[in-house]
């Protein structure tokens, strides 16, 4: 088992593990605890009482988080014609089609964090890049949003510019992810979590039996986590 430093130890030692914490003063905690030199990402796990395995209790959605990430996004659009005029105007970083899927392909470019896609141009990615861009998780999907017409195309590239995060619960039931950096304030950091819970409440499976979320701990990349108050949290989620 390795070792733990010495500075993980003292931030150990300040968290109270038997306690939990309302959302606001847990991401006070977790940036008094990011302490290193880089600006540390936020993170959050919140275990939901699900089954993954069974396809109905499959929890997948994407959420607009109020204040963004704290992170730029480099999103990449394949479209053509009148969508990805579109895309260029919103501010999309790239947008192509067959020259894109070629530098992906032959090149091994991966230099874009989100991508968005028409719905004409999805067999030729599908056929292509599937196999580089699926398991990344960079594969669009109509299911958080990603593949849209022109129409939908300004709305869609500007969400993802301002901040909006795509989840899935894991194999062990849980989901995680960043809502923000340590260099944003404490209360934008607690309303972006909201917004995701509240998102993550409306995703309710009707399959799933007893409590749905069982745990929420919030970190920083470098500290240990904070368990929440989940009947606070979640009444402040339900009132969104």
């Amino acid at each position: 088992m390795p070792k733990q430093s010495k500075r993980l130890s003292e931030l150990r030692a300040n968290v109270d593990r038997n306690y939990r914490y309302a959302p606001d003063e847990a991401f006070k905690s977790v940036k008094v605890m990011a302490s290193a030199k880089f600006d540390e990402s936020i993170d959050v796990a919140i275990r939901l009482g699900v089954n993954p395995k069974h396809a109905d209790q499959m929890v997948r959605g994407a959420c607009s988080l109020p204040h963004g990430t704290g992170k730029g996004v480099k999103v990449l659009v394949f479209a053509e014609g009148e969508a990805a005029a579109n895309a260029q105007s919103a501010g999309a970083d790239f947008v192509g089609s067959d020259d894109l899927i070629k530098k992906i392909k032959e090149d091994g470019w991966l230099d874009f964090d989100k991508t968005i896609a028409t719905r004409k141009m999805m067999p030729k990615l599908a056929k292509h890049l599937g196999r580089v861009l699926g398991p990344r998780g960079l594969m669009p999907n109509p299911k958080i949003g990603t593949v849209v017409e022109a129409d939908k195309m300004v709305e869609t590239v500007q969400a993802l510019k301002r901040g909006k995060i795509d989840f899935r619960v894991e194999k062990s039931g849980i989901i995680h992810a960043s809502i923000g950096r340590d260099s944003m304030d404490a209360s934008a950091l607690s309303e972006n979590f909201i917004a995701l819970l509240a998102t993550l409440l409306r995703l309710k499976p009707a399959s799933a039996k007893g409590a749905y979320i069982k745990s929420i701990t919030v970190s920083s990349t470098m500290s240990p986590g904070i368990k929440l108050d989940i009947a606070e949290a979640t009444r402040q989620a339900e009132g969104v």
